[in-house]
């Protein structure tokens, strides 16, 4: 799906059921996001043990027939044996894909010094190869979504996770077309971008060689948004105009769920 005329359009449902719309709609493949994952539960980002995010990812996987691919953070352990048993589960659960982050989870020390990304990754990509499913491993560089917004560390560092055995590179928060066709013409592997305010139009990423779009957490929050539009306006003005918008989703599930 990599390798197609133009960017895999990957987005990031939250539950079985908007797995389902998603599929409906004609998209080829799914993402889990820790975002919405944890939102699931009520809570924040980060928050998730690694049984639990195993297990919200198999809903996932048993909710279409569509392949999907897992955000394990940061392989949701602290040493990479930990990631590499992380990543074992996953290959158990029917994923046709994870990612794995470099970000620590720590506000001191946001980011983990290379050597130490690079031996998660490694023991992750040990463990998604090594089975006779090929676990499509994702390896990301959180610098820009942490504050360091330097091109050239997260270039050594997505060039670091290739040679570590990565099978597509990310380093979300990228926004300029031109940091962007860097990374794309500094590695041999794969691009996914994160879709950001700010962030160019598929047919601009496409042209610069970006194998792979992907919404993180960002179409949850719209359909929380929805809901908090909804629940305001019935408190605050007494009227019911969000069931228009609530008998087009009610419809596309329906239809979704049942397959007619």
């Amino acid at each position: 799906m990599h390798d197609a005329d133009s960017p895999l359009l990957m987005p990031n449902p939250w539950d079985a059921g908007s797995a389902k719309v998603l599929a409906s709609l004609g998209f080829q493949a799914l993402a889990t996001t820790s975002s919405g994952s944890a939102a699931t539960f009520g809570r924040v980002d980060g928050s998730l043990r690694r049984d639990e995010a195993l297990a919200h990812a198999a809903t996932i996987v048993e909710a279409t027939d569509l392949p999907v691919s897992a955000d394990l953070e940061n392989g949701l352990a602290l040493d990479a044996a930990g990631v590499g048993e992380t990543v074992r589960a996953a290959v158990s659960i029917g994923l046709a894909g994870c990612s794995v982050e470099d970000s620590t989870g720590r506000t001191d020390e946001p980011i983990f010094e290379l050597g130490a990304a690079i031996e998660r990754v490694t023991a992750a990509a040990e463990a998604a190869h090594c089975g006779p499913v090929h676990l499509v491993l994702t390896a990301r560089a959180e610098n820009y979504l942490h504050g360091r917004p330097d091109l050239a560390d997260t270039i050594a560092r997505l060039q670091a996770f290739e040679a570590a055995g990565a099978d597509v590179l990310y380093a979300p928060g990228l926004r300029d077309l031109g940091e962007i066709r860097s990374v794309v013409a500094s590695v041999g592997r794969p691009v996914n971008v994160l879709a950001l305010l700010g962030v160019p139009p598929v047919a601009e990423l496409a042209a610069v060689g970006v194998r792979r779009i992907s919404v993180g957490g960002a179409f949850t929050w719209a359909a929380i948004g929805a809901l908090v539009e909804a629940g305001r306006e019935l408190l605050e003005e007494g009227t019911y105009g969000y069931l228009a918008r609530a008998a087009l989703g009610g419809a596309v599930a329906r239809s979704a769920f049942t397959g007619r």
